[in-house]
């Protein structure tokens, strides 16, 4: 009788077994995360499957590539989400693609407050805040030592002294950084349509003006690294991780904060409305933000990010070309992006067309 009872315990022991790794093989937890590369780090990744126990699919994307799946699915498809602060509100306007963050499930104290802030003012839509800040970062000026006297804001890049040697892309951030460099506000005219137009008019003038400076409008970074490494470029308009990735090789070359203030990016977390996970997501979202998981995330991306005291455990020469390039006052002359009004970048990608086709 005993025998009889230990097998059939046995072989229903072992058949609830087998169910439960049947089950588990098809059921496993997952997170869906669409995000930049270099943000979740394949070291990342295990340390937080194995802590965890929830497996994690990463989709690497940019902002354009996110808005187009989550708008084809109504917000289904991902359970995380890392769209730019700028990207979240217009869109969730014309899509509602997005749920609220539950910011009671965020530990915000491993956050930079500043970071936390200037997030929720680009992400509130009626009374909600739609974003989390992650990873940061500029664009401004790369500039050669030898240049560094003459390059020190974006108009500069049309100065005879770097004729043939210049190199900046036909994207939107090259329009709001000369218009800043010229005297004007762009993001303060962001809702006024006319004010705005006239803004580009001028830009787009001097865009043209610019063009015979011009080597080449790179449009993938590893060119534009190429071209600052031989020296063809002696001065572009680009972003901070490159700049500080070329001082590492070569410390004649460095990344500066322009006269008139870099402009200032933050990739956020956010919850996309069908998120089938949520609690996933909002558990990687404390699990990287921790300082030395972040600083992992620095140290492969280039970016810095918005955990408090992470920026101690960076390897030591990226810390060091950040200090050389921010001062208080770099980093409180940053011009954060606010949220795109709609129609702005049509208007925008018909002055970039003009300068483009301009002889």
């Amino acid at each position: 009788m005993g025998s009889r009872t230990a097998r059939t315990s046995a072989l229903l022991g072992s058949t609830f077994l087998a169910a439960v790794t049947f089950s588990g093989s098809l059921y496993a937890e997952e997170l869906r995360l669409i995000t930049w590369g270099g943000y979740a780090p394949d070291d990342v990744v295990a340390q937080f499957e194995e802590e965890t126990g929830i497996d994690v699919k990463v989709t690497l994307s940019n902002n354009e590539d996110m808005i187009s799946k989550l708008r084809a699915t109504g917000g289904a498809g991902f359970d995380l989400a890392q769209p730019s602060q700028d990207r979240i509100i217009g869109v969730q306007r014309q899509f509602n693609i997005y749920k609220p963050i539950d910011f009671s499930r965020v530990d915000t104290d491993q956050l930079q407050p500043s970071m936390v802030k200037a997030t929720q003012d680009s992400t509130e839509l009626d009374g909600e805040f739609y974003g989390v800040p992650s990873v940061w970062g500029t664009s401004g000026l790369i500039v050669h030592r030898s240049v560094a006297d003459t390059v020190s804001d974006y108009t500069d890049l049309c100065d005879p002294a770097v004729a043939g040697k210049v190199s900046y892309r036909l994207k939107r951030p090259t329009l709001i950084g000369f218009a800043f460099a010229m005297g004007m506000d762009p993001f303060a005219a962001y809702n006024d349509r006319d004010e705005y137009e006239s803004i580009l008019a001028k830009v787009e003038d001097k865009l043209i003006d610019c063009k015979s400076n011009v080597k080449t409008y790179w449009t993938g970074g590893d060119q534009l690294l190429a071209l600052l490494r031989t020296g063809e470029v002696t001065a572009a308009m680009a972003w901070d991780a490159g700049g500080w990735k070329l001082n590492a090789e070569n410390p004649k070359i460095r990344f500066v904060a322009p006269d008139s203030g870099a402009l200032g990016w933050i990739d956020t977390f956010a919850i996309p409305r069908r998120s089938e996970n949520e609690e996933a997501a909002y558990k990687w979202i404390n699990f990287v933000m921790q300082p030395e998981i972040a600083a992992r995330i620095t140290n492969a991306s280039g970016n810095f990010t918005a955990s408090k005291g992470a920026d101690e455990f960076v390897r030591a020469e990226l810390r060091d070309a950040y200090r050389a390039s921010f001062n208080d006052q770099a980093i409180n002359n940053i011009k954060w992006y606010p949220p795109v009004p709609p129609g702005l970048e049509t208007l925008e990608g018909q002055v970039l067309d003009r300068v483009q086709a301009a002889n």
